[in-house]
């Protein structure tokens, strides 16, 4: 009965009642890309872009990312839940209600939107709601947070596109995919950030669903 209670609740969104209460200071995080050296909090270039993007475990994730031409510099942490400053450990309780994401800071001149989003839908399965294969919770819930209204218009437009092409293929399952503006972000701990380029046989779990996404 216990272990059934646990899995409910890390499935389940906490109300603003339940949600740990967090802390009032960011936790430290490192200051540069492990791989490519430029700062994760900016300063950026102008005419770049900044999306989220939550695929489950954001490890694999964020390495599929960085090795996009085009793609500035990449970050990993939570966002979409109601605890402010998040531990990684509070997060996987299921008690903040954040979604493990990727902070993509990409050029729209060498990578458009629409490819990205692509390269999104296709490298993991977006209907599994909350979980995403062997991880479980909401913490690995697939999520689009965006920053501009562009940005939101074209997010739901693929998500409608893919959704036809899984149908297609003969998958009946509905994208859950939550698409929303994006709201505050939190960086994950320093030894989450690039952790498969400094733990190389570390664990990625991306696995698509083999169908390809009709960008734009």
């Amino acid at each position: 009965m216990f272990a059934l209670d646990m899995f409910t609740k890390k499935t389940v969104m906490p109300t603003p009642e339940t949600a740990l209460p967090g802390r009032p200071d960011p936790i430290p995080t490192a200051e540069h890309h492990f791989v490519n050296g430029r700062p994760l909090k900016g300063p950026y270039p102008d005419g770049v872009e900044t999306i989220y993007l939550g695929m489950g475990c954001f490890w694999g994730a964020e390495r599929l990312f960085w090795k996009l031409p085009g793609v500035w510099v990449t970050s990993v942490g939570y966002m979409g839940g109601l605890t402010p400053n998040p531990t990684y450990h509070e997060t996987t309780t299921g008690l903040t209600g954040h979604a493990e994401v990727v902070k993509v800071v990409f050029d729209p001149a060498v990578i458009s939107l629409d490819r990205l989003l692509a390269t999104f839908f296709e490298e993991h399965d977006p209907t599994q709601g909350m979980r995403q294969g062997n991880d479980i919770g909401t913490t690995y819930r697939s999520t689009i947070y965006t920053t501009t209204v562009d940005q939101l218009d074209r997010a739901k437009a693929l998500r409608d596109r893919f959704q036809n092409a899984l149908s297609d293929s003969g998958v009946t399952r509905p994208v859950t995919t939550e698409i929303a503006p994006a709201g505050p972000y939190f960086y994950a701990e320093d030894y989450h950030q690039q952790y498969l380029a400094k733990n190389p046989g570390g664990y990625c779990g991306l696995k698509g669903t083999g169908v390809s996404c009709p960008a734009g």
